[in-house]
């Protein structure tokens, strides 16, 4: 059972950077594909970002590249989502998942593992 922890939330002015972070405990991170994905109210989950189990490969929503960075520390079993140029419709709660898969997925009913979330709020 793996356990995850999302952390770096809040409130930024658009234009504005946050870093998230999501700390993973209770299994074997580094055999984990990892995901970031984001949910606005009154709106469904959506994909926002994935990784690799090494870190080599990232996939990402078409409407945060260039803008948003996952990557990963196996060695601290945290993932993070780096987002830069933030925009008021990136408002959401955004989660972190692990995927005991083999390769990068973007449809969130592969996960296995879901952390609580955290609200990422961007005003105008």
């Amino acid at each position: 059972q793996v356990q995850l922890v999302e952390s770096g939330g809040g409130l930024v002015q658009a234009g504005g950077s946050l870093r998230l972070s999501c700390a993973a405990s209770g299994g074997t991170f580094a055999s984990y594909v990892m995901g970031w994905f984001r949910q606005a109210p009154g709106k469904e989950r959506e994909f926002v970002a994935a990784i690799s189990r090494g870190g080599v490969n990232t996939v990402y929503k078409d409407s945060v590249k260039g803008r948003f960075t996952i990557s990963r520390d196996n060695a601290k079993n945290t993932v993070y989502l780096q987002m830069n140029s933030l925009k008021p419709e990136d408002t959401a709660v955004y989660y972190c998942a692990a995927d005991s898969g083999w390769r990068i997925v973007i449809t969130s009913d592969e996960y296995d593992y879901w952390g609580q979330g955290t609200q990422v709020t961007v005003s105008s």
